[in-house]
């Protein structure tokens, strides 16, 4: 076991898979994806710290906010399959563990795109030398939507045209356009200029994408478009009709094409569409609207035509009875005027025709009886009869009748009685006992207003607080009997409702109002609903269910459980938050439950109450697996930290158990320890495992009374040319012998071989082929090309070597180790190349222990370094970029051995050259450090 302090906080790094285009990095060292629309978009956050941070990501609507959309990911993969050009933007990955600052990486994705060009024509017709002829001026307008900006080619024919060489032509970009335009202008069209035009766009296969282009043809008979209705603009029809809306092409050429449209929405399910005629059938009031006719061919401006369609309908068809209101009355008086009105919902509004009737017979305007067809004190639409100084003959039954003169609507009429008697002011009570209402949260109840008049109004039922919406989101509900309805009752509605009556269909006078009080009422909110409790055994626990709200709250009842089972020797006190404090032993273990009761419902707050240790926790950024040189074994550094040691029993030990992922136990073993700290790192090798196979490692604490539960991860065999002690790396495999990239740097070391080199790339720099001079032979390298840039730095880092002898024979010191690579520094600008030694132990220690600077010729070189770790190494290939782009650096068959290096003349941490250094080159420096 080798225990010692960690926590270490959030580090995060951005890497893409799939179809990117291009990788890049611009001027402020922000890393930009490219890639095409369609494709799919994979970006992995690698994270390190521990505990393992958790991984979100999140995106911004363009490059230039601040502002975080609502929706996250919280997965260290972002797949988004298909991606589209509003997908694209500033993605952030955050990495936290609760340790330090978060991690946040953010990379910027360019959705790449070219649509297909949109061409038309326009022209300038202007008389010159009074009426001898009249000059053509032609405009062809191509505009396309892309990333990255288009580039434009007009061609005639199949000839590409040129500005300079064709004085007839100007070709420019508007200002003030959307999307990308050019413009093609031929001036005084001459005979040559009637020709086939394509605009071809392209964004340079960029992403592969292709070019795109369309074709015109212009002749001397190019018009635009014209049209024709075939009905009037506003069209007024019965529901049930069918309807026919025509549009027909009076001119244009090319032949335009006519699209029927429908503002705001979409036509109707049982519309068709045909050779310019739009046939509605069956038609409803749902089917009224705007109809758009639009006709276009590309040449000018499109035709367009709008059919406003009514499709008749009436509604609700309501009165009022005013009385004389220059004398504030609420009575039907003798001598007073009075006045009855009428209104319908209908559309259209001002095709309604009103009609009154006295006794049934037809009023006609005279001295007493006043028709108003459009009453301008009342709703437009309204008609009022006024009956002038009102006398006994004119107490009857007046009739309002509503239709569409020469329709099928079904005519709408109401009665209305006048009489003394008749008509009475209304009366809005609250029965007994029903000012308060109360009802159980999820219940049904109905609020009560009783109203008496006659005739007797409706009544409308609102929030008292105006701010607050009713319970089905209008702002007022109309009732015919007073009796609001209310189901599925939740505490949010709880509170004041008005009710008051309506001024229609009733008296025209001040409304009556009262309101009642709903209360609703809930079981007891309590915290915590769940919690985890962990306690040294043999001492005192405390418990406490804190009441938050209740309605009612007076609390009926407390009862508290132990895994199911009730606790009678306790006495609690309803009135206060309930508590429940105990010795905790090995036999009172287990799930604790507070029952707390208002009468109305019941809530528990729940414990679960255990002397088990917490879990352990994997320490994820532990090494690759180490090789050892037993046939075809390998073996693994486990290591992890203990959650809240403290909490519980002393830990002991850990339960290891191992297994193949073929379901094959291999061993459970109790692991000794000294009794952990918070923070503290353990590690165990586990030995013989097989290569390739994955082992599923499943860890629990111990403690004196109990187990812990076990946590469990998967540990997977590379599969690679595993680098290991005596074993020569040559970087053949794509796993690169375990070797990974350092997450910190600036850039990544790239696996190469001559056969997949850019045949592009300088010849003054880099090499051909690898150590051995095969071309299939792989190596790897730096890139120093753009955007790298003087000072960045590529950093590669072998696997964990673990020292298990840390000092040699008996008076020897350290045991040494011998570190051997080729490489190839080939180029006037090459910069610099460093070996560190990366040692584990309580904080990693990097010393470095061999640099080399500047051009070594055309040939691979080897160097050897002795080292004398004091514990579990890795080696740290760095290479710093130098002042140009002919400084490409790589390096190949790499191996640590133990033992001093074999090769003659070897010396602790100098370089063994396979050649001697040519001539201007820059010394090397062996740095002499015995001990690591």
């Amino acid at each position: 076991m080798l225990p010692y302090r960690t926590t270490s906080p959030a580090n995060a790094k951005i890497v893409h898979e799939g179809q990117a285009c291009v990788v890049k990095d611009d001027n402020i060292s922000e890393r930009i994806y490219t890639i095409r629309e369609g494709d799919h978009l994979v970006l992995k956050c690698l994270v390190k710290g521990h505990p393992l941070p958790q991984v979100r990501w999140t995106k911004t609507a363009g490059s230039a906010s601040d502002k975080f959309q609502e929706t996250s990911i919280y997965n260290e993969t972002l797949i988004i399959e298909g991606i589209q050009r509003v997908q694209g933007g500033r993605y952030y990955c955050k990495a936290d563990n609760g340790v330090g600052v978060a991690a946040i990486k953010s990379i910027r994705v360019d959705v790449q795109y070219l649509d297909k060009p949109v061409l038309t024509v326009h022209q300038t017709i202007s008389d010159v030398r009074g009426s001898y002829y009249q000059e053509k001026t032609v405009f062809l307008r191509c505009t396309v939507n892309s990333n990255p900006p288009a580039r434009f080619i007009w061609k005639r024919g199949t000839t590409p045209i040129e500005q300079s060489k064709d004085q007839g032509v100007d070709i420019y970009e508007p200002l003030y356009t959307q999307g990308e335009t050019k413009v093609l202008k031929l001036k005084n069209l001459r005979l040559k200029d009637f020709a086939n035009y394509t605009c071809q766009v392209s964004v340079r296969n960029v992403c592969e994408i292709p070019d795109s282009s369309v074709t015109f043809l212009l002749t001397i008979g190019t018009t635009p478009p014209a049209l024709r209705l075939s009905v009037n603009e506003s069209l007024v029809v019965d529901p049930g009709k069918d309807v026919t809306l025509s549009c027909e092409v009076t001119a244009g050429l090319p032949k335009p094409t006519v699209i029927w449209s429908r503002y705001l929405n979409p036509l109707p399910r049982n519309s068709l569409v045909r050779n310019g005629t739009l046939e509605l059938r069956s038609v409803t009031s749902a089917d009224s609207g705007f109809y758009n006719c639009t006709a276009a061919n590309n040449v000018g401006n499109p035709a367009k035509r709008n059919v406003n369609l009514l499709v008749r309908s009436m509604g609700n068809l309501t009165f009022q009875i005013t009385p004389d209101s220059n004398k504030d009355s609420e009575n039907i008086q003798m001598g007073r005027d009075l006045k009855l009105s009428c209104h319908v919902d209908a559309q259209p509004q001002d095709k309604v025709n009103y009609m009154w009737y006295q006794n049934e017979v037809l009023i006609y305007n005279s001295d007493s009886l006043i028709v108003l067809h459009s009453d301008p004190d009342m709703a437009p639409g309204t008609s009022s009869l006024e009956i002038i100084d009102m006398k006994f003959r004119d107490q009857a039954t007046y009739s309002c009748v509503a239709n569409f003169p020469g329709s099928t609507v079904p005519e709408l009429r109401v009665d209305v009685n006048i009489t003394q008697n008749s008509v009475t002011p209304p009366i809005l009570t609250v029965p007994e006992g029903g000012q308060v209402v109360s009802v159980r949260e999820g219940g049904t109840t109905d609020l009560v207003c009783l109203v008496d008049g006659k005739p007797r109004p409706p009544v409308l039922w609102s929030r008292a607080d105006k701010d607050l919406a009713m319970p089905t989101g209008e702002w007022a509900v109309e009732t015919h009997d007073g009796r609001l309805h209310l189901t599925n009752v939740t505490r949010d509605l709880m509170g004041a409702y008005r009710c008051q009556t309506a001024p229609y269909n009733g008296l025209n006078i001040k409304p009556r109002q009262a309101q009642v009080q709903l209360n609703v009422q809930y079981a007891p909110v309590l915290d915590p609903v769940f919690q985890d409790v962990r306690s040294p055994n043999y001492q005192f626990v405390t418990l406490r269910c804190i009441i938050q709200k209740s309605n009612p709250p007076r609390i009926a009842s407390v009862r508290w459980t132990r895994n199911g089972e009730p606790l009678t020797s306790l006495t609690p006190h309803p009135q206060e938050n309930p508590q429940l404090k105990f010795k905790l032993d090995p036999s009172n273990n287990g799930t604790y439950k507070c029952h707390v009761s208002n009468g109305v419902g019941s809530s528990t707050c729940t414990f679960n109450i255990s002397s088990r240790p917490y879990n352990a926790e994997f320490y994820f950024d532990t090494p690759n697996p180490i090789c050892n040189l037993k046939g075809n074994n390998f073996s693994y550094n486990l290591q992890w930290t203990q959650s809240e040691p403290a909490a519980t029993d002393r830990i002991i030990g850990y339960w290891v158990n191992v297994r193949n992922m073929n379901q094959m136990n291999l061993f459970s073993k109790q692991i000794d320890t000294k009794e952990p700290v918070k923070g503290s790192l353990m590690s165990y090798i586990l030995t013989d495992l097989k290569i390739p196979l994955s082992y599923e490692i499943r860890l629990a604490p111990i403690t004196t009374y109990s187990t812990g539960d076990y946590v469990s991860r998967t540990i997977k065999y590379t599969e690679c040319e595993y680098l290991s002690l005596d074993h020569v790396c040559g970087f053949e495999d794509k796993h690169i012998c375990g070797f990974s990239q350092d997450r910190g740097d600036n850039f990544d070391w790239t696996r190469q071989n001559h056969l997949t080199q850019n045949p592009k790339r300088s010849s003054n720099t880099g090499t051909e082929m690898d150590r051995s001079g095969t071309k299939e032979g792989c190596y790897m390298y730096i890139e120093a090309s753009r955007p790298r840039v003087l000072g960045d730095t590529a950093r590669l880092l072998s696997p964990l070597y673990n020292v298990t002898a840390a000092r040699g024979p008996k008076g020897s010191g350290r045991l040494p180790y011998c570190i051997s690579f080729f490489y190839h520094m080939k180029g006037k600008q090459i910069g610099t190349l460093d070996v560190w030694l990366r040692v584990k132990s309580i904080a990693s220690v990097d010393t470095k222990v061999w640099s080399l600077i500047g051009n070594q010729g055309p040939d691979w070189n080897q160097a050897n370094i002795i080292v004398n770790p004091s514990g579990p190494f890795q080696v740290v290939f760095q290479a710093i970029r130098g002042s140009g782009y002919e400084g490409d650096i790589a390096i190949d068959d790499v191996s640590v051995t133990k033992g001093k290096c074999k090769q003659e003349n070897s010396v602790s941490n100098t370089v063994m050259g396979g050649r001697a250094a040519p001539n201007g080159a820059t010394k090397v420096s062996a740095l002499n450090h015995n001990t690591f």
